[in-house]
């Protein structure tokens, strides 16, 4: 394979993509996710490439290419290439790094989320008797 899908497209693809953070390494993730919160893009760069081949040996690869080949059958476009992609250069190919950011972009989504309920909440333990906390 010589051709490369651009950074663009893959990312629109990846738009589509039904991932999931399940089965992650979420402590590997994190290192992208904390560059994508401080939104630093040449941070989230060298951690996607740092991070990548890492998340990717310990089976981000299964639903990844799962993924990708479940949006060939759907019929979205690129998804061929990114397959074809995916196979050839593995956690090297922009799909795979877009899937990584994507996968940190929820990360961050949910991190927020659960402080923001946690904050809410913790005004509240104190009305709740003692051996309910």
């Amino acid at each position: 394979m010589t051709s490369k899908l651009p950074k663009s497209r893959a990312d629109a693809l990846v738009a589509q993509l039904q991932l999931s953070l399940e089965g992650v390494c979420l402590a590997c993730l994190s290192f992208v996710s904390f560059a994508v919160d401080r939104g630093d893009e040449r941070e989230i760069r060298r951690e996607l490439y740092a991070m990548t081949p890492d998340l990717w040996a310990d089976g981000l690869d299964v639903s990844a290419l799962a993924a990708v080949r479940a949006a060939c059958d759907r019929g979205v476009p690129d998804a061929d290439s990114a397959f074809a992609e995916l196979q050839w250069a593995g956690p090297r190919s922009a799909v795979a790094r877009a899937i990584v950011r994507r996968l940190a972009e929820e990360l961050v989504r949910r991190t927020r989320l659960e402080t923001r309920l946690e904050a809410r909440a913790r005004p509240r333990l104190s009305l709740a008797p003692p051996e309910l906390n």
